[in-house]
């Protein structure tokens, strides 16, 4: 389609998109010429993808009046009701044409499956797609392998070669390689799986779960062993007390946030395919179970648009999902697939994943506290009406277009029933870069925070604040920019006496609720959503292993397909916590307060042996010298080329900070994550070398001392500051997100 057609389409409508919204558009979305310079404007990215979607219309209709569909697609984006996944609205209309973001990929017991499966990957990554996997098949390690007379490696160092291959492919700069990596509790290698990520520089490419059988849950609540099953052959290969293999998992999450749990049996009791397969893996990020070359596209409808007058409007709602089932259902059409596999499993089954996003904002507007009994009813009232008018809207369709291939032999095919167009109509999946340019919470996640700084290009830094929160606010006589300021950096608002009480009861956030009530929310969307929820259960710093048990049985309980947690600070050199999200979180809404705990510093030797580094910087070169002790660093000291002057005096301060903090028995690698990334209004070098502040380039000269080969850097994209911006990222809905810049690990 050329470019000009889509500019056919009523436009009347200016897109309501925010400024930081336009900046993650031009940075990710927006068409681009060969110098990388936006060449669309956001009305026209719209247009493009309304057009190209509504195009399919033609194949069930010649008639079909495009022109009003396209229109109609076109306003549904521009009022933000509702958005589809980040490769829709990067390549529909365009010459890649590659819309979806979910794949699974089989991985068979031998080495041309393997390879096969590792070359579709980087086809798939290249596509701006994510893969999951379940090595399950593959056989343990040390066994036999007949055609050699060798042995086999094992599924785990496979996994590293899936890694690597995704590290190799940058996907054009728009979107990240994620995978998910799936083991059944039955593989006689699961308990290196399950400690595998413990050295969180290993499979850095890869979210991994677990596959839990119901059998194994009633060994861990019976206090049973259970059969651990070799793939090559289905022999019995060993037994392992079922509450051992249980503590090893919740340790490794309590620990580090992974793995993640699913519930095998339960997925597949929901198949709606059976005689087509089973399912044992899932899209990255959790939610869509896919059978073996499936792939699903995604949208979701934004709540925080669904009201009228402080209620919930009904009719905006089922107008908003069944124009969203409709364009959707088009995608499965005019989509261009990585593998002709792909393509027929897909249009065989055509799963649609339509989701919800902005519900946070959606409590806040109609005052109902999240994690609240009312906010359980709600959800499940929600999701009950979004589900069945996705169902209603799939069977109207599948009455002017013909039900799904392999409708016969499916769960729907029997007496009397209707046909139906699309396998599954609906996920919650994570939203994180589409939710920003709608302005709105993240998918069914709580807000993380009220107020956030966001940096900008050249360094300015700007306030962000929830918008339900600052008009509430201000419509209550109490907001100003130094609350908004106190509260981004860090304060809640029970720290804040200007708040009244019934503000604070309305407006929680992530670390205000307890882990029970994150898990009763991802339950109550779960009830009525055919596929899966991707959310994230947060727990405060101080969490035990209990704890995280707790919540792992519970989610099995009440009938959670899977279940992804984060234990604040877990992962080395999280950034975007406070103090008081440090402390136990009691029963209720009101987080505990700090108690600070006294640490014995290191007393200092007479001689220390170092190295100094010379680096570069906007006010000259500033001389690092790094001291050590027998057990590790020690001390810091910075010179300016230019002595004396401000920036002198703050690398002095720096210093000064950095020492204390090693002699208290802090991380070094903490200290890198916290200062890396700061910049300035005076950056300098370029490109990979680009060093944006003192703080900057101090950070830069521990990780040269930690780690002169570079894998520090590494850690650091992955784990603390935003990779691309230096910001704080947020852990939510099984996956990592800067709301400064739009980077998310998970595309």
């Amino acid at each position: 389609m050329s470019e000009s057609a889509a500019r056919v389409i009523p436009m009347e409508r200016t897109p309501e998109f925010s400024a930081n919204a336009i900046t993650v558009l031009e940075k990710r979305y927006l068409r681009k010429d060969d110098a990388g310079v936006p060449v669309e404007s956001p009305k026209e990215m719209l247009a493009r993808v309304a057009r190209a979607v509504a195009e399919a219309d033609r194949l069930h209709d010649p008639d079909a009046d495009v022109d009003q569909t396209a229109a109609d697609f076109y306003d549904l984006m521009a009022r933000l009701d509702f958005l589809p996944n980040s490769p829709t609205l990067m390549n529909a209309g365009r010459e890649l044409g590659q819309l979806s973001a979910c794949f699974v990929l089989p991985v068979e017991d031998s080495m041309e499956s393997i390879f096969e499966a590792v070359k579709n990957t980087a086809m798939i990554h290249k596509s701006g797609g994510g893969t999951g996997f379940s090595f399950s098949r593959i056989r343990p390690k040390n066994d036999t392998v007949r055609s050699t007379s060798g042995v086999s490696s094992g599924p785990l160092s496979f996994m590293r070669v899936f890694d690597t291959a995704t590290e190799m492919i940058k996907q054009g700069g728009t979107r990240r390689g994620a995978n998910m990596g799936i083991l059944r509790v039955d593989h006689p290698d699961i308990q290196e799986f399950i400690g595998i990520k413990h050295d969180t520089r290993i499979l850095t490419n890869f979210n991994l779960s677990v596959g839990l059988t119901e059998r194994f849950m009633e060994a861990v609540a019976a206090g049973e062993e259970y059969d651990l099953i070799n793939p090559k052959d289905g022999s019995v290969a060993g037994r392992l007390p079922a509450h051992q293999v249980f503590e090893a998992i919740v340790e490794e999450a309590w620990a580090t946030g992974e793995p993640g749990i699913v519930f095998l049996d339960r997925m597949n009791r929901d198949n709606p395919t059976p005689a087509i397969g089973t399912i044992e893996s899932t899209n990255p990020c959790g939610e869509q179970p896919l059978l073996p070359y499936e792939s699903c596209n995604l949208g979701s409808v934004n709540l925080a648009r669904m009201t009228r007058r402080g209620e919930l409007d009904w009719d905006r709602l089922g107008r908003t999902v069944r124009r969203a089932v409709h364009f959707l259902d088009n995608v499965v059409d005019v989509n261009r697939y990585p593998l002709p596999q792909i393509e027929q499993m897909t249009r065989s089954n055509r799963k649609i994943g339509l989701g919800v996003m902005g519900w946070a904002d959606l409590l806040y507007h109609l005052a109902v506290p999240y994690g609240s009994p009312e906010s359980e009813a709600l959800a499940e009232q929600v999701m009950e009406f979004v589900n069945r008018t996705a169902r209603e809207a799939s069977e109207e369709l599948a009455a002017e277009r013909g039900a799904f291939p392999n409708f016969k032999g499916s769960v729907y095919d029997r007496p009397g029933a209707r046909p139906i167009r699309n396998a599954t109509r609906t996920t919650i999946a994570p939203t994180g870069t589409i939710s920003i340019l709608a302005a709105c919470s993240s998918g069914v996640e709580p807000l993380f925070s009220l107020a956030f700084v966001r940096r900008v290009m050249d360094g300015t830094e700007m306030l962000e604040v929830n918008q339900v929160f600052a008009e509430q606010a201000r419509a209550a006589g109490f907001y100003s920019q130094e609350l908004a300021r106190k509260i981004a950096d860090g304060a809640t608002l029970h720290d804040l006496p200007e708040v009244p009480e019934a503000a604070r009861k309305v407006f929680v956030t992530a670390h205000d609720i307890t882990p029970d009530r994150h898990i009763r929310m991802q339950a109550a969307f779960q009830k009525h959503t055919d596929n899966a929820v991707s959310k994230t259960v947060n727990f405060p710093r101080s969490a035990t292993r209990t704890d995280v048990a707790l919540v792992f049985k519970q989610a099995h309980d009440l009938g959670c397909k899977g279940v992804t947690i984060y234990r604040d600070g877990s992962r080395e050199g999280q950034v975007l916590s406070s103090p008081a999200q440090q402390q136990p979180v009691p029963s209720g809404n009101a987080p505990a307060a700090a108690h600070p705990t006294a640490v014995a510093k290191r007393d200092r030797p007479r001689a220390l042996h170092g190295t100094t580094y010379q680096m570069q910087t906007g006010c000259g070169p500033l001389y690092v010298t790094i001291n050590e002790d027998d057990r590790g660093l020690f001390e810091v000291f910075t010179t300016m080329g230019k002595a004396g002057g401000c920036a002198a005096s703050q690398c002095e301060a720096i210093g000064r900070l950095v020492s204390m903090a090693w002699r208290s028995g802090m991380d070094p690698r903490t200290v890198v994550k916290q200062l890396r990334g700061i910049s300035c209004h005076k950056p300098a070098g370029f490109g990979a070398n680009k060093v944006v502040s003192c703080a900057d380039a101090l950070a830069r000269a521990i990780q040269s001392r930690l780690d002169p080969d570079g894998e520090v850097e590494k850690h650091v994209a992955l784990s603390g500051a935003c990779p691309e911006c230096g910001d704080a990222v947020e852990h939510e809905e099984g996956c990592v997100l800067c709301r400064g810049c739009g980077y998310s690990e998970c595309g």
